[in-house]
């Protein structure tokens, strides 16, 4: 047995992989609040207007939540595989381990969980990320990454994505990532002007917001789609890490695709048929006035002459002289 159990007790432990995104959770729980407070004054809605209220709701923050919670995910591509590979440089140790690859807009996740976790006396549970944001230096974190000597799988996926790499897709990720970020944070603020239209009853002109996030939106997967270049194969022996489009890209475009319906329908509805767009935003004051004007006016005290009649009744009375 060993000083220290083998182990040097100035060197970091491992990244292990935290249960949940804290950002992500901000953002939910924020929404859910939202929706949450509106719920408890749904039932001061009468009628079948609080169903299409709840439904434009639960759209509306649907649309942001989403919006605002895919800037700052990980996994528009991501990539799994299971292998048997060294484990640490100058080392004959062999492990079997899954090797994770997360990209996002602002950076690489890579994840590293052995088979069992347990093994060389060691627990591999490795996620660390390496960022190419602009206040960020993904070439430097690499280096830090081989300072912390970190297990070569992790290494040598990273180093795939450095600036000196030949595979050369840094560049490319960085800038169509910065790109679809920017592109997204202005669809995320023509959602806020299209909820203020619809609040101030303009919903010709919310209609075209929706038009205009729908576009923003799907124009943010066009720029991340232009990183869908020949890469340089991620190989572990006989396997390679290759990766697919993940639940952020999907969700995206779901969202973009249900603003584009969205905002056709109120413009078509307004051109069409006025009236049902009115009464799905609970704009459709006109039958309750027209109901006033049929009800009978009679007077306040029978015992008065005066006839009370609606307006559309009044004739011309000719006065005889006595």
């Amino acid at each position: 047995m060993t000083l220290w159990n083998g182990s040097y007790p100035f060197y970091p432990g491992a990244n292990a992989c935290f249960p949940f995104d804290t950002t992500r959770a901000a953002i939910i729980t924020v929404f859910l609040s939202m929706l949450a407070t509106f719920i408890i004054i749904l039932p001061g809605i009468r009628g079948r207007g609080r169903l299409f209220w709840f439904l434009r709701l639960v759209m509306g923050l649907f649309v942001g939540a989403v919006v605002l919670t895919i800037q700052f995910t990980r996994d528009w591509q991501t990539g799994w595989v299971q292998a048997n590979t060294s484990y640490k440089s100058f080392s004959s140790a062999v492990v079997n381990v899954d090797i994770g690859l997360h990209i996002g807009l602002e950076g690489v996740n890579i994840t590293l969980k052995g088979n069992p976790v347990n093994q060389i006396n060691e627990t591999i549970n490795y996620n660390e990320h390496f960022s190419w944001s602009f206040d960020a230096n993904y070439d430097r974190s690499y280096s830090e990454g081989l300072q912390k000597g970190l297990p070569s799988p992790i290494l040598y996926v990273a180093e795939k994505f450095t600036t000196q790499s030949p595979c050369a897709v840094h560049r490319q990720y960085r800038i169509s990532g910065h790109y679809a970020s920017a592109t997204l944070w202005l669809a995320f603020c023509s959602w806020l002007i299209s909820i203020l239209l619809f609040s101030m009853s303009l919903l010709l002109h919310g209609g075209y917001m929706l038009l205009l996030t729908a576009t923003l939106i799907l124009f943010s997967l066009l720029f991340f789609t232009t990183t869908n270049i020949p890469k340089c194969p991620i190989q572990f022996g006989p396997v390679s890490l290759k990766t697919v489009y993940g639940e952020s890209f999907w969700l995206t475009l779901v969202t973009g695709l249900l603003c584009l319906l969205l905002g056709l329908g109120i413009i078509i509805l307004n051109s069409l048929q006025p009236e049902k767009l009115k009464l799905i935003f609970n704009l459709d004051k006109r039958k309750g006035a027209e109901k006033v004007w049929d009800k009978p006016c009679l007077p306040a005290n029978p015992s008065h002459s005066v006839l009370m009649v609606p307006l559309g009744e009044l004739c011309e009375v000719t006065a005889t002289q006595l």
